[in-house]
């Protein structure tokens, strides 16, 4: 995809959430929407490992929970202001990641998922059980200030505009992985995730980029863990638990890892099936599981596979039809 292509797309996209926000009336319904941003998100980083490496993370939530933890601790202690805390928080995030991606990457499969899943249980075993700093089982309150970068508090969790700065954020996060994609970086690890034993023979070393990958999903995991802990103002154990990771992977898998847009589909998906449905069924995350086997089956590379697929039939079939002798 050419640059002037994503900055267009990009673009259309950040004038489609200003629509959305303008039509959407209910507060509930703007907070609803405003969480399944922060998870898309989520899934994006979630996506992003698993596009370019391969690899499937079950314990991705240990970088959702731990930037809020950081950021909770650091105000808590007034170690620094708000404003420069985030950023840090998410630095600091990216290079565990990085180290703790230098050691796991060399794992293949499965072995891989369980390890960040004993990785992210041992996080959320420590934050349970350390009271005096992160508050135990019951969790820690964000002391957050009145302002924030120049803008107050309340103005920013008011459910609209959380909802478009929630959307900014997830257009500058994708725009920034598309970019990253065209990069001779994003080629490098492409050639790896598809044989890894080739690229070494030509000369590629292998760890480093794939741990940075693992590294750039961890970043992109930490920026939503840090709007969670802001649009609620608490962070818990339960932030760091498999399960978060799990219904994070449902959404990439549902939406599908191959296209950038895929995970946020899945996130919108998700959260349709869970608070709109909810309303209306009783078994609402029955049915958010029979549409993951169907999808499983019928589009292993998810819904806008799916959807992709249907658009290059009805172009082929009008291009068929306009063709001589048809």
């Amino acid at each position: 995809m050419s640059l002037s292509r994503i900055v267009f797309l990009s673009l259309l996209t950040l004038l489609g959430g200003v629509v959305v926000a303008l039509v959407t009336t209910s507060n509930s319904l703007m907070g609803m929407f405003a969480q399944a941003v922060i998870y898309a998100i989520f899934a994006l980083g979630v996506g992003f490992l698993l596009r370019q490496n391969g690899l499937v993370s079950f314990g991705h939530a240990l970088y959702f929970g731990a930037a809020g933890y950081g950021v909770g601790v650091i105000l808590t202690l007034d170690l620094m202001p708000a404003g420069l805390a985030i950023p840090v928080v998410v630095l600091a995030v990216g290079l565990l990641a990085f180290l703790i991606g230098l050691v796991i990457v060399r794992v293949p499969g499965i072995a891989f998922g369980m390890l960040t899943l004993a990785i992210g249980q041992m996080a959320y075993l420590l934050a349970s059980r350390a009271r005096g700093i992160t508050g135990g089982a019951d969790g820690m309150s964000i002391a957050w200030p009145e302002t924030l970068y120049g803008v107050s508090q309340s103005f920013l969790l008011k459910p609209m505009h959380l909802f478009l700065l929630s959307w900014v954020l997830m257009v500058a996060v994708t725009f920034v992985l598309l970019c990253v994609l065209r990069t001779r970086f994003g080629a490098i690890t492409e050639a790896i995730r598809d044989n890894e034993e080739r690229a070494r023979f030509i000369g590629i070393r292998t760890t480093a980029p794939r741990a940075l990958v693992y590294a750039i999903s961890a970043m992109v995991t930490a920026v939503a863990g840090v709007l969670s802990s802001f649009n609620t103002g608490f962070v818990s154990p339960e932030n760091l638990h498999w399960s978060v990771s799990a219904i994070t992977l449902l959404m990439v898998v549902v939406g599908g890892f191959k296209r950038p847009v895929g995970p946020i589909v899945g996130a919108v998906i998700y959260f349709l099936f869970k608070d709109l449905l909810g309303e209306y069924a009783t078994h609402s995350m029955a049915i958010f599981g029979a549409a993951l086997i169907a999808v499983i089956v019928f589009s292993p590379d998810g819904i806008t596979g799916a959807i992709e697929r249907v658009l290059r039939r009805r172009s082929g079939a009008a291009g068929h039809a306009r063709a001589p002798g048809h």
